[in-house]
C-alpha cells in the first residue's frame, strides 16, 4: 500500500470492485480499494446472484442492460469464472392490471432499443418452466438476457480485471477516519497507515452509513433483512434436459431460479424488518441472520403454491442476509454537495444487476465531470437533508421493500414519509377538498374534490378525470388559484452576481423589472435546467425551477461559484400562489393600489407589490398559457395570501386547482417540463430550448457544444401529437412508429380537456415532426393512431398570456 493515490475506494463488494475496475479502465490507474475484511464480506457473498431486465426507470434499466453485457466481458478479461447462467427470465402476471403493465413495459423496452424481450402466453410460460403452477396466470414478459451468476466469482472478476489494469486492492484494513486536508485532499486513516488521496469513494455497502458520518453526512440508507431458501435436488428438475428460466412472480412476492438440481426461492415479504439501521457492526462479515419463517409465512405459502414440487423438497439451507436500501430502492451515486471530492456509490440493493452501470457512471463522473447517461434516478442529490431523518428512512425504505413486487400506479399516492412539509394554507386547502401529492417532502395539491372522494389507482384514466376537466375549464374561462410553494427559489446577490449568472445561464439576462426563461447547460451542451431568472432591479436576482431539484441545482451552482457571488436557497422561506385566467388581473386589481394593467405591468415583468396586507414579489408569468401572475410571499403569510385572493375573486368564480390540472393545461400549450421534455440527456436543439439561448453572448457554460449542435442540426425534434385514444392517455416512454419503424418516443402525455383531445409530446425524427404526419403509438400496450399537430393546440399565438 502506497501513501498517496489519486482515488481511494472504500468497500470490497461488487459495487466497490466495479468502481475500481471502471476507474482503471478509463485511465485512472493510481487507485486503490480498501476492504475492512475480505472481498465480498458484507452483502455480496450471500446474494442470490440473479439479474433481470425490468426497472421502472428506463435510464436505470439501460444501465442494467449495460451491466448484463459487461459480465461476460469481465469474465474474459479477468480469466475468472463467474458462473454465468444465461437462462432467460419471465416476469409473470396474474392480475389484469399487472398484465397491462407488462404489456406497457414491453413497449418501453422497444423504446430503449432492447429487442430480446417479448410477451408470451401461459402455454409458453408452462413450456419454459414446467414445474410452475400457471393457474390464474394471464401472461408474461420474457427477456433472453436474464439469469444468474456466482456472486463471489463475479466480485473477484471485477477485482482481477482492475488489478490487471494497474489498480490495487488492500484487504483486512479498516478505514478509521476521513479528514479533509488544507490542500483539498483527504487523509484516509486506516489500520495499516494513512493514505493521502485526491478522491474518496464510499462504496461501503452495509457500512456506508458509518463512512458517511466520517465526513459529517447521514446517508438515507438502511440495511434490511432478506430471505431466500435453497432446496436439495428435486426429481422434477433432475428430469429436465435444460435449465429453468429465472421466474419473477409479481403477485406472489417471489423470485425463483434453478440452483444445481434444486431451486432457489427468494421472498419480498410485506412484513419487512430493518437490521442495524446505523450500519452493520464493524466485525460483521461472512455471516447470516437467523431465519424467521413465521414472519414470511404468507409469502412462503404463495411460493409453495406456485411450485408444487417444493412440498416434498428438502431445504438445504436458509439465507437471511442484510442488504442496504434507499428510500426509493435506487442506488445513491455521485458527488456529495458541500464535500468536495467525496463520492458515494451505495444503497445498491441489486448490486450484481446494477453494479456495472453504477461503476461506469461514477467513473465517468469523476474523470470527465459528467456521466454519459442521465443518472438522476440514482443521483444522491435527488434527496435533501430531510431524507437523513431516521423515521423518514425507516418508513420509506420499509415501504419500498414491502412493495417491491406490489403493483404501483402512476396516480397512486403512497403514505410513507408524508406530511413532512406543508405550506401555510395546507389545512385550509385540505378542508376545501385538496388531494395531495408529494415533491421532495413537500405536499403539493393535485386537484380538488368533494368530501369523501377517493381516487381509484389505475393505468388508465381515473375517476378524477372529470374533476380535473372541470378545473381546466374554470381556469380557461375565469380565474384559477394555484399553490406554487413547491417551486424552488434561489436568491443571487453580490457585486459579481450579474456576470456570474450571465455565464451560468445560456439566455440573455433580463433587464431590471423583467424575467426570462433561462436554459442552463452542462459543458457538453446538454440541458442542466429549464429555469426562470428574475431581475428585481435592486441588485437582487432570483432563479426559479423545479422544487425536487433543489439539492441538485445548488450543487451545480456551488461547483461553479465565483468570488463576489452569494447564492441562497430561499425555497423554505418564500412560497406563494399563482393567479391564472382571463379574470386574473381583475382579482389582483382589487387587492393592490398599484397599476397592474398590461401597459404598466407587461408579460414577463416583475416587481414588488402590496397585495392586501402582504408586501409581495410578483411576476407576470403563466405555466398554463393564460394571463397570469405569480405572487410570492413569506411562508408565514401563505394562508393570508390565499384568503385575500379567494375573497377578492369570489364573485368572479375563482377556483382552486392543482398540478394534475396544470399538466393537462400545459400539454395544450406544448409547454415542456423537467424530467419529461427536458433532461440532462437532451440538447437544446432537439427540445426547442435553443430559442431561448443567446448565441451572441461571448461565453456561457456549454456554448461551444451548443453552437456545434446548432450548425449540425439536431437529428430529432420535440413534437405535439394528437392521439386517437379511448380510455387511456400516454404517460411517457411509449414508442412512436412510422411505417413499422421506431422513430421516437413519448416524453409526456395526458388529456387536453379544453380542446377535447388526447395529447402527447414526443421526441421524433426531425423529418417526421412536420404538422400532419401520421404516426403510431402504444398506450398501455395498445397501438393507437396519432398525428403531428401544431405545437400549441390552444391559443397557438400565445395571445392570452399577453392580454
Amino acid at each position: 500500500m502506497k501513501s498517496n493515490y489519486r482515488a481511494v475506494v472504500i468497500g470490497g463488494g461488487v459495487v466497490g470492485a466495479s468502481v475500481l475496475y471502471h476507474l482503471a479502465k478509463y485511465g485512472w490507474t493510481d487507485v486503490v480499494l480498501i476492504e475492512r475484511d475480505v472481498l465480498t464480506a458484507g452483502s455480496s457473498w450471500h446474494a442470490a446472484g440473479g439479474f433481470h431486465a425490468l426497472n421502472a426507470d428506463p435510464n436505470i434499466a439501460a444501465l442494467q442492460s449495460y451491466t448484463i453485457d459487461l459480465l461476460s466481458e469481465i469474465e474474459k478479461e479477468s480469466g475468472q469464472n463467474i458462473g454465468m447462467h444465461m437462462t432467460g427470465g419471465i416476469s409473470v402476471a396474474s392480475a389484469p392490471d399487472r398484465w397491462e403493465w407488462l404489456q406497457a413495459s414491453y413497449r418501453v423496452f422497444q423504446t430503449m432499443g432492447i429487442d430480446d424481450v417479448h410477451l408470451i402466453g401461459v402455454d409458453e410460460i408452462k413450456k419454459q418452466c414446467p414445474i410452475l403452477n400457471t393457474d390464474g396466470m394471464l401472461g408474461g414478459l420474457y427477456a433472453a438476457r436474464e439469469g444468474h451468476i456466482d456472486p463471489s466469482g463475479t466480485v473477484h472478476a471485477y477485482a482481477k480485471a482492475a488489478k490487471l489494469r494497474g489498480a490495487e486492492i488492500v484487504e483486512h484494513n479498516r478505514v478509521l477516519e476521513l479528514n479533509r486536508r488544507a490542500d483539498g485532499q483527504w487523509d484516509v486513516v486506516t489500520e495499516k497507515g494513512t493514505i493521502v488521496a485526491e478522491h474518496v469513494v464510499n462504496a461501503a455497502g452495509l457500512w456506508a452509513k458509518q463512512v458517511g458520518r466520517m465526513v459529517g453526512i447521514d446517508l438515507p440508507v438502511s440495511p434490511m433483512e432478506h430471505h431466500y431458501l435453497v432446496t436439495e435436488a428435486i426429481p422434477e428438475i433432475q428430469a429436465l434436459d435444460k435449465e429453468l428460466p429465472l421466474i419473477v412472480d409479481l403477485e406472489g412476492f417471489t423470485y425463483m431460479r434453478q440452483e444445481q438440481k434444486g431451486l432457489l426461492l427468494g421472498i419480498y415479504e410485506i412484513d419487512h424488518k430493518h437490521w442495524n439501521m446505523d450500519g452493520a457492526p464493524w466485525d460483521y462479515g461472512i455471516e447470516l441472520i437467523q431465519e424467521d419463517t413465521d414472519r414470511i409465512s404468507d409469502e412462503l405459502t404463495l411460493g409453495f403454491s406456485r411450485y408444487p414440487c417444493l412440498d416434498t423438497a428438502g431445504i438445504k439451507r436458509w439465507v437471511n442476509g442484510a442488504f442496504t436500501f434507499s428510500p426509493d430502492g435506487n442506488p445513491l451515486v455521485g458527488p456529495v454537495r458541500g464535500v468536495p471530492n467525496y463520492w458515494v456509490a451505495c444503497g445498491v440493493m441489486a448490486g450484481f444487476l446494477q453494479g456495472g452501470g453504477v461503476g461506469k457512471s461514477l467513473a465517468e463522473w469523476m474523470i470527465h465531470g459528467e456521466p454519459q447517461a442521465d443518472v438522476f434516478g440514482m443521483d444522491i442529490a435527488r434527496y435533501g437533508d430531510f431524507a437523513s431523518n431516521r423515521e423518514y428512512i425507516k418508513q420509506t425504505t420499509g415501504q419500498f421493500y414491502s412493495r417491491r413486487f406490489v403493483m404501483s400506479y402512476p396516480n397512486e399516492q403512497l403514505p410513507a414519509g408524508r406530511k413532512l412539509k406543508t405550506s401555510g394554507a395546507h389545512d385550509a386547502m385540505t378542508a376545501a377538498g385538496a388531494h395531495w401529492g408529494n415533491s421532495w417532502g413537500m405536499e403539493v395539491p393535485l386537484y380538488f374534490a368533494p368530501e369523501a372522494f377517493v381516487e381509484t389507482p389505475t393505468l388508465k384514466r381515473s375517476n378524477a378525470f372529470d374533476l380535473i376537466g372541470e378545473e381546466c375549464r374554470k381556469v380557461r374561462a375565469g380565474v384559477g388559484l394555484l399553490d406554487i410553494s413547491a417551486f424552488s427559489r434561489y436568491e443571487v446577490k453580490g457585486p459579481s452576481a450579474e456576470a456570474w449568472l450571465d455565464r451560468l445561464l445560456a439566455c440573455k439576462l433580463p433587464a431590471p423589472g423583467r424575467a426570462r426563461l433561462a436554459p442552463m447547460l452542462g459543458e457538453n451542451g446538454k440541458l442542466k435546467g429549464d429555469l426562470t431568472v428574475f431581475n428585481w432591479g435592486d441588485g437582487t436576482w432570483w432563479v426559479m425551477g423545479s422544487y425536487y431539484l433543489r439539492q441538485w441545482h445548488m450543487r451545480w451552482f456551488e461547483q461553479h461559484l465565483a468570488d463576489g457571488v452569494v447564492v441562497r436557497d430561499i425555497s423554505d422561506d418564500v412560497v406563494g400562489f399563482s393567479l391564472a385566467g382571463p379574470n386574473a388581473r381583475k382579482v389582483l386589481e382589487r387587492v393592490t393600489h398599484e397599476d397592474v394593467s398590461h401597459r404598466a405591468f407587461g408579460f414577463l415583468g416583475c416587481c414588488s407589490l402590496d397585495v392586501g396586507l402582504i408586501r409581495a414579489k410578483v411576476g407576470r408569468l403563466s405555466v398554463v398559457g393564460e394571463l397570469g401572475f405569480e405572487i410570492h410571499c413569506r411562508a408565514n403569510e401563505h394562508a393570508t395570501l390565499r384568503r385575500t385572493l379567494l375573497e377578492a375573486g369570489r364573485d368572479l368564480g375563482i377556483t382552486e386547482y392543482g398540478f394534475n390540472t396544470v399538466n393537462a393545461l400545459r400539454l395544450e400549450k406544448g409547454f415542456g417540463i423537467w424530467s419529461r421534455e427536458f433532461t440532462q440527456d437532451y440538447t437544446p436543439g432537439e427540445t426547442g430550448m435553443d430559442r431561448w439561448i443567446d448565441f451572441n453572448k461571448a461565453d456561457f457554460i456549454g456554448r461551444q457544444a451548443a453552437l456545434a449542435e446548432r450548425v449540425a442540426t439536431a437529428g430529432r425534434a420535440l413534437a405535439t401529437l394528437e392521439v386517437d385514444a379511448v380510455d387511456a392517455d400516454a404517460s411517457g416512454y411509449e414508442p412512436v412508429w412510422h411505417d413499422g419503424r421506431l422513430v421516437g418516443f413519448v416524453t409526456s402525455g395526458g388529456y387536453g380537456h379544453t380542446v377535447g383531445k388526447s395529447l402527447a409530446l414526443a421526441l421524433v425524427d426531425r423529418e417526421l415532426a412536420e404538422v400532419g404526419t401520421e404516426l403510431r403509438v402504444h398506450i398501455v400496450g395498445v397501438e393507437r393512431t396519432t398525428r403531428v399537430v401544431q405545437p400549441s393546440v390552444y391559443d397557438p399565438q400565445g395571445l392570452r398570456m399577453r392580454m
